[in-house]
Parts: structure tokens; C-alpha cells; sequence
């Protein structure tokens, strides 16, 4: 048996699945808790060693055969988190994620200094939002000033995972486009971004090399062999960020198809032969990981909401979904604004949650259930119709 290995880093967990090529079925499939730092600041951070011993916790879950039956490994991960590494390969700080939102100062001076909303569109194709790495790179410098002195090369989580594995250090332009500093156009690094971030240092020395073409970055080290039981040597691919890799695993690499991706953020994306600039920026023009690119609609609270008011309600899945069914569409009139962790689209960084409507007659465990999901559906419905309006 031969089977290739896919890593999947999340929020909330690390999967890794073995799949039979040959025989077209999945062998084994394991995955691992993340814990996630979280303030009132609006800081949502992960240590890089979280993910590594969580790679090692679900691997260490399949069967020894199993693992020796690898013939090649590929990697998706959560996009844009900020993973700043010195010479020798230490991580300076923990890792900001896609949903921390304690950089909107940064975002708003980055901003500024490319000169203003419109010309950020221009140049990169996007606005530079607090959930994109390129703020996370400028709060660094003015907060860890000694430890930014040392930062000598800028990854993002998927690539950091490849760089454990093989020892290599380089970026996909799929997930490259989600920085805030890639020309998604060119798919070339933009030298304004990078000099609106900082101009007292040439910040593309700590950029690594950019892959536009799938295939093998490396081979697996003999040091990752033996941490993680995989067979030495086995090539490890580009891979990319999750939503790139979303759209190849459903064939999404034509035009005329859209994805939706319910998880801790909720995602929906199409394939385009030409980039996609939204002039209101709600539809990131990103770059895809097949030559094309990915206009893409992403929202901060998706599953989370659902969990969230699962957990309050005390309902497991089942009584979950019998509390749905049994409410009517538009719960009575509860409206639930999602904004658990602020939000992207709108770009309301620092916004509640709030649960309006409520009166004596339609509080209950089912219209607030129903509530909750239906304010998760209906942000990621925006995105389905402001695609529309693109041409999309």
C-alpha cells in the first residue's frame, strides 16, 4: 500500500489524513486540539510549538504502517498569521492569527503611508485589513523592537509546517495574497506595501522565495522522519493556504463553480481567468494555488456562532438541529448580529455581537438557536450576491 499524507492546519485542530491513491480511499484520518490565546484587546494568538505538538499527537494516533506507507506529504493551513523567524529558525513571538484584530492602528498607518484606500487597491489589489499579515508585521516592529532587530525571514503557518518538515522556507502565491504585500496582478511582491510597513529596512530580504508553480519544495528531513514517523526522504509539495487548497479538493479550477467553507470563519469563493478587484474591498482579490486567481468573501463567525450559543443552550448536535427545524424561518423575529470575534465583511474589526428582537413571547432555546444560524447563513449570502455584482 501507498499512501500520500495531507496536513490540514486550523483554529481549532490539526488533521492529518492518509489517503490510498490507488485504490481511491482514506486509510486513516486523526486530528489534534489547538488551544488560542485570545484579550479584550482583540489579540488571537497561537505558539508555533502548538502546532508542531499537535502534529505529532495525531500522527502518533496512526498506526505505524500506516505512516511508512507515505510516499509524499502536501499542507494546507489557516491563511495570513504571522510567523516571524530568526536566523537559526527561532519564532520570536507567538503567531497572530487571521482573526486578530488588535492591529487596526497598523492597518490604518499602512494605509496612509501608500496613500490612502484607493491606492492600496491599485497596488496590491486589496485593502489592507487587520486580519492580513502586513499589519501584524508593522505592530511587531513598534512592539517586540528588539526581537523585530531579528527577524530574518516572514512565513505564514502553512509554510512554517513546510519549513519543519524539509527545512526549506518559501511562500505560495495563493497564500502570499492574503499578506497585504503581494501584487496579485503580478504576483510579485509590491515594494510600496513593504516600504508603507516599515521604510527604515528593505523588508523583501526577510521575504523567502515565492512559488507560482505546484510541486515538490523539499524531501522530508531525517529529523522530521523521526519525530513524526513518516519515511525519510518522501517529497513534501507547495500545498497553500486552506481556502486554495479548497478549491482544488472540490474542483473549483474553472470558472462557473463557487466553494462555501463553513468553519470557525466562513468562506466563499469562485475561480476567475483574471483578477477580481471589488472597489468597495469586501471581495479579497486573492491569487489561486492553479494560475488563476480567487476572489474570495470571508467572514469571522461562522461555526463559532453556532458553537457558541450551542454551548450556552447546552444542546449537543441533535438537539441542535431539532431545535432548528422546530423554529420558524426568521425565529420570530430574534435577528443575531455574529460579531463574536469583531468582522471582516463589513470590516468591523472591533464590533459585538448582539442579540435584538427579543420580546415576551419569542425568547426561547429554539429561536435563539435559529437565530444564530441563520446571522451566520445570511453574511455568507452577502458574499454569494456582492460575487454577483462582480461578474462573478
Amino acid at each position: 500500500m501507498k499512501t500520500v499524507v495531507g496536513i490540514d492546519l486550523g483554529t481549532q485542530s490539526l488533521k492529518v489524513l492518509f489517503y490510498d491513491f490507488a485504490r481511491r480511499e482514506i486509510v486513516a484520518a486523526e486530528s489534534a486540539g489547538l488551544e488560542l490565546h485570545q484579550d479584550d484587546e482583540g489579540a488571537a494568538e497561537q505558539q508555533a510549538r502548538w502546532w508542531l505538538n499537535a502534529l505529532h499527537e495525531a500522527l502518533g494516533r496512526i498506526d505505524p504502517s500506516v505512516r511508512r506507507s507515505a510516499v509524499a506529504v502536501g499542507v494546507s493551513g489557516q491563511q495570513h498569521g504571522f510567523v516571524p523567524l530568526a536566523r537559526d529558525g527561532e519564532v520570536l513571538t507567538p503567531v497572530k492569527l487571521w482573526c486578530d484584530t488588535s492591529t487596526v492602528p497598523e492597518c490604518d498607518e499602512i494605509t496612509e503611508a501608500c496613500g490612502g484606500a484607493e491606492q492600496c487597491l491599485e497596488e496590491i489589489g486589496n485593502l489592507i485589513l487587520p486580519g492580513y499579515t502586513a499589519s501584524k508585521i508593522r505592530w511587531f516592529a513598534k512592539a517586540r523592537e528588539e526581537l523585530y532587530q531579528r527577524l530574518d525571514c516572514i512565513l505564514l503557518p502553512h509554510d512554517y509546517l513546510n519549513f519543519y518538515l524539509t527545512g526549506e522556507r518559501c511562500m505560495e502565491a495563493g497564500d502570499a495574497s492574503g499578506t497585504g504585500f503581494l501584487d496579485i496582478r503580478q504576483r510579485r511582491w509590491s515594494k510600496r506595501a513593504l516600504g508603507a510597513i516599515d521604510d527604515r529596512r528593505d523588508l523583501s530580504e526577510c521575504l523567502p522565495p515565492l512559488r507560482t508553480e505546484p510541486g515538490p519544495i523539499g524531501a522530508l528531513t531525517a529529523e522530521a522522519a523521526r519525530r513524526t514517523g513518516l519515511p525519510p526522504g518522501i517529497p513534501v509539495s507547495t500545498g497553500g493556504g486552506d481556502n486554495m487548497m479548497g478549491a482544488i479538493g472540490t474542483g473549483n479550477v474553472s470558472e462557473g463553480k463557487v466553494t462555501m467553507s463553513l468553519g470557525t470563519s466562513g468562506t466563499v469563493y469562485a475561480c476567475s481567468d483574471r483578477p477580481v478587484i471589488d472597489p468597495r474591498g469586501e471581495i479579497a482579490a486573492f491569487c489561486s494555488s492553479t494560475g488563476g486567481w480567487l476572489p474570495l468573501m470571508c467572514t469571522m463567525n461562522c461555526t463559532v456562532t453556532t458553537e457558541l450559543m450551542r454551548g450556552l443552550l447546552d444542546s449537543d448536535i441533535e438537539q441542535f438541529e431539532s431545535r432548528v427545524s422546530r423554529a420558524p424561518r426568521g425565529a420570530e423575529g430574534v435577528i443575531t448580529l455574529p460579531f463574536f470575534n469583531g468582522e471582516r465583511t463589513p470590516n468591523l474589526p472591533r464590533a459585538k455581537a448582539c442579540i435584538i428582537g427579543l420580546d415576551s413571547r419569542n425568547t426561547g432555546p429554539d429561536n435563539l438557536l435559529r437565530s444564530a444560524l441563520e446571522g451566520a447563513t445570511f453574511a455568507l449570502r452577502y458574499g454569494i450576491d456582492r460575487l454577483k455584482t462582480l461578474g462573478i
